[in-house]
């Protein structure tokens, strides 16, 4: 019996801490939707005066990028902006044969007049959040726009974003991710889906509020002068953008998201390039915890901001929730039809659907955002709904596996995630050569959860006098989500 009350009250627990997430996003869509009814009067700089255009420096920072090299530097050569006001340095940590190619474009775009210099570093220490460091030592701008190597903004997006700066307490300017590849397969429209909720629902929510919300590593315009007096780059978690980023709110820094304002970029499309993004977003959000818990909650903030920034810093630990519920909720459904002076325990058990209806409800309304309203559009989002949770709990032995270990403090190194621009290869992208090649042991058990909630439907036949179906639903996602991250984990040839 003592074991059986183990698994209740860990069961208990996890259910009440994805509900009053869920509750967290609920907040976050009303501020959304009056966010929508006000008029932004934000104060601009006149790009026209030549007195009010600052010195912009872009940073482009890229490590052995092949396929997006390229077009990349092709692309940033075409931004608008005063020449006179304008560098772009090539922060170049690569350790392979791009190093040659990338420092001889840079000198055919530097001989049209364009200043831009490639820099090298022999010691990767701090990886990004080292390079983007050293590069801010010499950076000729008082603001700082930097780009991963698979983001192509607009020929006018410095237009569209600097003249924010007017406000000098306006440390950041961030834009909302696009994504090129949407539509390529499954596995990128669950992305694209999660992405555009994030850019949305929730940048938006706390945006609008005054909330923590956060740099997301490229895509966005800093102030020098902000990121000094926040500490600058620091290169001991794996989401040192998040880190910055609260770190420059609680010296009291303004965060400006303009959601009007989009930056195309690439979505992996193998799972193994998926895995490996998901793995160090998820642990740096943990590490995020660790390192500004203690700063979030003595600092001078709303107590309702503390709370969103809580909640915002445990975003990734929800993983470790949704799995535990998941695991425990086959023995739940024994515990269920074997102890009936439960019963009353398991009714307001069931009230914790209200969770999924509440992000059932959320990611609608973003949905219909991008693709409109009307009954078919509804029936697909309801499709695509599913689908997404489905495979967002199949990721979640990896991401927890990432959660443990950045609360628990261990470190590890920054693993990119491979770019392809299929174009550049033909459309084949097994012929990428920073995918990686061996199988994680992750994988194999993944594979042993898949057939877990497969018996866990086969439970629901078998568990009692009666047929209980209360949790076949939710195990059958499950067996799906577990299924598609194991099986395409092998065909990738991760």
């Amino acid at each position: 019996m003592i074991l059986e009350w183990i698994c209740i009250v860990v069961y208990s627990i996890s259910l009440i801490l994805i509900l009053f997430y869920a509750f967290a996003q609920l907040n976050l869509l009303i501020n959304y939707v009056r966010a929508q009814k006000i008029v932004d009067n934000s104060p601009l700089l006149d790009l026209k005066n030549p007195e009010e255009v600052p010195y912009v420096t872009i940073q482009l920072p890229v490590f052995n990028e092949a396929y997006v090299m390229d077009r990349l530097l092709d692309n940033i050569a075409l931004i608008e902006y005063p020449r006179e006001k304008l560098e772009i340095q090539v922060l170049d940590d690569s350790t392979d044969e791009t190093v040659e190619t990338t420092a001889a474009h840079v000198n055919r775009l530097a001989a049209t007049g364009l200043d831009i210099v490639h820099i090298t570093r022999i010691d990767r220490s701090g990886f990004k959040a080292g390079a983007l460091k050293e590069g801010l030592a010499i950076a000729k701008g008082d603001l700082i726009a930097i780009f991963d190597a698979d983001f192509l903004p607009d020929a006018d997006w410095l237009y569209k974003t600097i003249p924010y700066f007017k406000d000098p307490e306006t440390g950041v300017v961030q834009t909302r991710w696009a994504h090129l590849n949407r539509d390529y397969s499954i596995l990128t429209q669950i992305q694209a889906f999660a992405l555009d909720a994030h850019f949305t629902l929730e940048q938006v929510g706390r945006n609008s509020k005054g909330h923590f919300i956060n740099f997301n590593g490229t895509a966005g315009v800093w102030r020098k002068e902000t990121i000094y007096d926040a500490g600058n780059w620091e290169g001991d978690t794996l989401t040192e953008d998040l880190d910055l980023s609260y770190r420059a709110q609680l010296k009291n820094w303004k965060f400006k998201y303009l959601e009007h304002v989009t930056t195309p970029a690439e979505l992996p499309i193998v799972i193994s390039a998926a895995r490996s993004q998901q793995f160090r977003w998820n642990k740096g959000g943990a590490e995020n915890f660790r390192k500004m818990f203690k700063r979030v909650v003595s600092s001078e903030m709303s107590f309702k901001s503390k709370m969103h920034g809580v909640l915002h810093l445990l975003n990734s630990t929800m993983f470790l929730n949704v799995l535990i519920v998941g695991i425990l909720s086959i023995p739940m459904l024994y515990i269920k039809n074997e102890y009936g002076h439960l019963r009353e325990y398991f009714i307001v058990m069931s009230f914790f659907v209200i969770s999924t209806i509440i992000f059932f409800i959320c990611y609608w309304y973003m949905y219909k955002k991008t693709y409109g309203n009307g009954v078919k559009n509804f029936i697909s989002y309801i499709g695509m709904f599913f689908t997404f949770f489905s495979i967002a709990m199949g990721f979640s032995f990896h991401n927890s596996i990432a959660v443990l270990e950045g609360h628990a403090g261990k470190r590890s190194e920054f693993v990119r995630t491979p770019k392809f621009n299929l174009k550049a290869v033909g459309g084949n992208w097994k012929t990428n050569k920073y995918l990686r090649k061996k199988i994680s042991p992750h994988v194999f058990i993944e594979g042993i959860l898949m057939f877990y909630f497969a018996f866990g439907m086969y439970s629901a036949f078998i568990v009692g006098t009666e047929p209980d179906f209360g949790l076949f639903p939710f195990h059958l996602m499950l067996t799906i989500g577990f299924g598609f991250v194991f099986f395409r984990s092998l065909t990738d040839k991760q």
